[in-house]
């Protein structure tokens, strides 16, 4: 780092990546803040700068305060880390040690001494504070030491589970012959091989990701098991809404023999709902007017598949949201990227992780997802530059993932509500 870099990060003020420190903060409390750093993306520790930016610099030398920073980062942080320290003169009577921490996602969650205790912490903004019991199982479920899809739902059992989807699933789907629906012990084995059930010392329950596909009632267990839709008239939110629908129920549509739909689940409403708001747009070519929806279903559909795959289920009571609007549509997933995956990759369409296998490989036994990663690419961004020749929106924010689809300039203003 350039010392014009680091005035310009000084300039910037600290954010979810950035934190200043006195050089004579108390060792837990820079624990604290290199915990948390490291359970977000990594990020940088400016040693010697004051909150307001002001540089007091580092009054140690360069070895002594590298020696205090590595012990701290050995013994008070669990597991140990080694951070990069490097110091940078900012003028005769002043230098900055830069404490860089490189994002290690195995071994997260990190935790730092406080007195006698070990504690979890996460950054948000430019705070670092305890994490919640929701958020630490986020952290061990990105480092996968914890999979969501396999936990048990306690009191649920078999008959949570909307039988006629499961057996129409591994029976049309997956070709394989069924038991009868009565032969409960067969069914529950083959469903415990499958993980949508697990084995507990309760009996057997219902697997998180069992639940959300084949589930009678996801949302009475798992409040975050669904989509709300809305239809505002102009271009931002409004308490005033054209449609509004609250789709609940599992993912999994019925299908007939010849595997076409004969009872929608999640992806389908929610791709029926859209169709069903989505204006008419008019534009003249020579002396005729021409008339097409303004977005292809295409698109629609792969983003809404995407969100419901790869959300992150942990954030509980938190929907799938799909707001339609006067300009656009948008799509937004709770939390944040899977591991390795970045809106770049998923632009070039070469994306082959995932954070729910088991969703994934459903939907893919059913066609919703093609196996070369290349949904994004093919059927949301060529489609939309094919049908209208705007560019999508794929804009990772704090906590969610947002999928913006935008209607052509002209025909926003000639738009048609059929």
């Amino acid at each position: 780092m350039t010392k014009v870099e680091l005035r310009e990060l000084i300039i910037n003020g600290e954010n979810s990546l950035v934190e200043f420190k006195r050089d004579d903060v108390h060792p837990m409390s820079l624990a604290k803040e290199m915990s948390a750093l490291l359970n977000r993306e990594g990020g940088v520790i400016l040693l010697g700068v004051e909150d307001n930016g002001e540089i007091s610099g580092i009054s140690a030398s360069r070895r002594s305060t590298e020696e205090w920073v590595m012990n701290i980062a050995l013994n008070s942080i669990q597991p140990s880390t080694d951070p990069a320290f490097l110091p940078i003169k900012i003028d005769d009577d002043n230098s900055v040690g830069i404490i860089k921490l490189s994002p290690d996602t195995s071994s997260k969650p990190y935790r730092a001494r406080k007195n006698n205790a070990w504690v979890t912490y996460v950054r948000v903004g430019s705070t670092s504070r305890e994490a919640t019991r929701e958020e630490e199982v986020r952290l061990y479920q990105t480092a996968g030491l914890v999979n969501y899809e396999t936990r048990p739902v306690r009191n649920t059992g078999l008959d949570s589970l909307d039988l006629q989807r499961v057996v129409n699933y591994f029976q049309f789907i997956l070709e394989i012959p069924a038991p009868p629906y009565d032969e409960i012990q067969e069914w529950e084995q083959i469903l415990l091989n499958s993980d949508l059930l697990i084995e507990t010392d309760d009996g057997n329950c219902v697997s998180a990701a069992g639940l959300l596909l084949f589930g009678k009632n996801p949302n009475r267990r798992l409040p975050q098991a669904g989509v709300t839709a809305v239809v505002f008239p102009g271009t931002e939110k409004d308490y005033n809404t054209i449609d509004e629908e609250i789709i609940r129920g599992p993912v999994v549509p019925l299908f007939a023999e010849n595997r076409s739909v004969i009872g929608s689940g999640v992806i389908d409403r929610a791709t029926e709902f859209v169709k069903r708001n989505m204006d008419s747009v008019a534009w003249l070519e020579g002396a005729r007017r021409q008339l097409k929806k303004a977005f292809p279903i295409d698109a629609v559909r792969e983003a809404i598949i995407n969100a419901v795959t790869h959300r992150d289920y942990t954030r509980e009571g938190t929907d799938i949201e799909i707001s339609m609007y006067k300009d656009r549509l948008e799509i937004i997933s709770p939390g944040d990227l899977p591991n390795g995956v970045t809106v770049e990759k998923m632009r070039r369409g070469v994306v082959r992780v995932t954070r729910n296998e088991i969703l994934k490989q459903v939907l893919r036994d059913c066609r919703y997802i093609e196996h070369f990663g290349l949904g994004v690419r093919k059927r949301i961004i060529q489609s939309m530059w094919e049908h209208n020749g705007t560019e999508p929106d794929l804009i990772e924010e704090e906590d969610r993932f947002k999928v913006i689809l935008w209607k052509s300039r002209d025909w926003s203003e000639n738009d048609n509500r059929s």
